[in-house]
């Protein structure tokens, strides 16, 4: 993967973190989003705490939501690294609430930001790829996009999206030497998670096979994995990766 230029959004969240840093151990030069309106600060802070772990990770600010503001962002990359060969779509958001009390607001705030995001970042960059005859796009799901979740109809509209988006671009771009895969992550211990309480977490890790919640390590490797040149010929596929909590 050495010389290769990642874009990952959402790259600075638990999950978004550890891809940009095993993205960074294949020698793959990473550029990680934030959103324009967060405090730059920040993404400075987070910047200077994975260079003192050894991650050399650039960062770029974009409104995933607007298109404008991806064309704008995947213009400016490429005047500085030529090129984009690997897209992360990680960027993601939830408003949890039960439909029937949901707002017009969180149906198109989950949607805007998980599903629209995937569209408008990587139409943006799919021209470049095909010119190049190269490209490597993996989506970040969720197993609540195959078994649906209570409370979570706007997210799980948006993550269950993906798969159909993964599948029609895959095989529009395969003879372009272009993958498109989906991975979809079960319970991750991040942030958000472990803010649940303790009695909810524990009816959740119940659920689990393996009793144990995911790392995001763990997925982080499954998309370096998707991610390398010799992975080729895997292409419009979902990589479930929730210790058993959910099989097809």
């Amino acid at each position: 993967m050495k010389g290769k230029i990642a874009l990952v959004t959402g790259g600075m969240g638990g999950i978004g973190t550890s891809i940009c840093q095993y993205l960074a151990k294949e020698n793959a030069l990473v550029i990680a989003t934030y959103h324009h309106r967060e405090n730059r600060d920040a993404a400075l802070a987070w910047q200077t705490a994975q260079k003192n772990l050894g991650y050399d990770i650039q960062t770029c600010h974009v409104d995933v939501c607007d298109f404008s503001s991806c064309t704008d962002m995947v213009v400016s990359l490429e005047k500085i690294y030529g090129r984009i060969d690997i897209l992360v779509n990680n960027a993601g958001i939830t408003r949890d609430i039960p439909f029937h009390k949901m707002e017009v607001s969180q149906w198109n705030d989950v949607l805007r930001t998980n599903l629209d995001s995937v569209f408008n970042v990587t139409r943006n960059v799919i021209n470049g790829m095909i010119k190049n005859n190269y490209g490597r796009i993996i989506n970040i799901s969720s197993i609540n996009a195959q078994k649906g979740q209570y409370g979570q109809t706007n997210y799980t509209a948006a993550k269950a999206g993906m798969h159909g988006f993964t599948k029609s671009i895959a095989q529009e771009v395969a003879k372009n030497g272009i993958t498109v895969n989906t991975i979809s992550p079960g319970y991750i211990e991040t942030n958000m998670v472990m803010s649940l309480s303790t009695s909810i977490l524990n009816k959740i890790i119940e659920q689990i096979p393996v009793k144990r919640l995911g790392q995001p390590e763990e997925i982080a490797r499954a998309v370096t994995f998707l991610a390398a040149e010799k992975s080729s010929f895997i292409t419009g596929s979902n990589l479930v990766i929730n210790g058993g909590q959910y099989l097809l």
